[in-house]
């Protein structure tokens, strides 16, 4: 170019850029449209309150004649009903608004298989969620407490009023998980009861008789007389456990422990293994000595039958239970070391 001669200016929209973004465009097309995103199963487990289970599907009339009557003996009933239905129905409406792909699960003693599904989400109270665990085996679940005026929740992590916010972050996998150990029986060789939460109540068929039993641990053994004995992981520490003299042990614990209730002892003496702990990898051993007796798992549904020379096994579950959206710290032990510094 000679000197002092003007420099052109280049084309508005020049060759190159314009190449470039044929390529990038031939390359998509190539390539085919993006993947759609993939919805979030989700298994939803709801309570049948007792309201709905009594009074609408199986319509008892003593309840009826009771509610009318306005006896306090059911006058809570229609209250926690409403609260909770209304929670059941900001769960769903939360769950549909955030894309989630929601069954609702029923209930039933077989379980259900949770393998397919990326959450699970319980709503009732504890009772729900304990129910709904023996069925997961590695996938989160979150407990939804759809009555707080009536029902204390202990394992859940949302409540009503609250529920959009934390189904989002439960989702999006931004919510505090715990793990939570589980306790496994056995009967004679064959596990009854693969991941028990809270607890298991060892005892006579009827409550009014004596357990008796032969109790081994490392190498201590003891016959017992007494009402039976709790057996449970750290979750259960706060419940039963407790009421019947335990200790409360932190949440993730991976030890078990035993209490016994109402121990026989006619002349003063202690039992050694009346109020133990189970360090992870023992085993308690039970030989039972009872023509009729029972083990209660996780409340009073869940139930098997035993009687003489059965031999019961404790030990940790394979599996701990991922709990979402709970605090790893009890508040009550938060409470105590609160006031020591003071």
């Amino acid at each position: 170019m000679a000197r002092g001669a003007k420099r052109r200016p280049k084309a508005a929209g020049s060759a190159l850029p314009a190449r470039s973004a044929e390529r990038k465009a031939q390359r998509t097309e190539a390539e085919g449209p993006a993947p759609a995103k993939k919805r979030p199963r989700v298994a939803l487990l709801l309570k049948r309150s007792a309201w709905g289970i009594y009074l609408e599907d199986r319509k008892d009339p003593r309840l009826h004649r009771l509610h009318a009557a306005g006896d306090p003996a059911v006058e809570k009933l229609r209250a926690s009903h409403a609260e909770h239905e209304q929670t059941a129905q900001e769960v769903k409406d939360a769950l549909t608004a955030l894309g989630a792909d929601w069954s609702i699960i029923a209930r039933s003693p077989d379980g259900f298989d949770a393998s397919s599904f990326d959450l699970v989400v319980t709503v009732g109270g504890d009772g729900t969620l304990l129910s709904a665990s023996h069925s997961v085996i590695d996938k989160p679940i979150l407990g939804i407490n759809s009555a707080p005026s009536f029902s204390v929740g202990f394992f859940c992590g949302a409540r009503s009023g609250h529920v959009a916010d934390v189904l989002r972050r439960a989702l999006a996998g931004r919510l505090k998980r715990t793990l939570l150990t589980r306790m496994k029986v056995s009967i004679n060789g064959k596990v009854v009861a693969a991941r028990v939460l809270n607890d298991a109540l060892f005892c006579h068929a009827s409550p009014a008789a004596t357990s008796r039993y032969v109790i081994r641990l490392r190498s201590i053994e003891e016959e017992h007389k007494s009402s039976g004995f709790w057996m449970g992981p750290a979750a259960g520490s706060t419940a039963a456990q407790r009421s019947a003299g335990g200790r409360v042990l932190p949440l993730t614990s991976k030890r078990l422990q035993l209490v016994v209730r109402e121990p026989y002892t006619p002349h003063g003496e202690r039992y050694r293994l009346g109020q133990t702990l189970i360090e992870a990898g023992e085993v308690l051993s039970v030989l039972c000595k009872m023509h009729d007796a029972r083990i209660f798992f996780d409340g009073p549904d869940n139930v098997v039958s035993l009687g003489f020379g059965d031999v019961v096994e404790f030990t940790q579950a394979d599996q701990p239970l991922v709990l979402l959206g709970i605090s790893s710290k009890r508040k009550g032990a938060e409470r105590k070391r609160r006031a020591r510094r003071r």
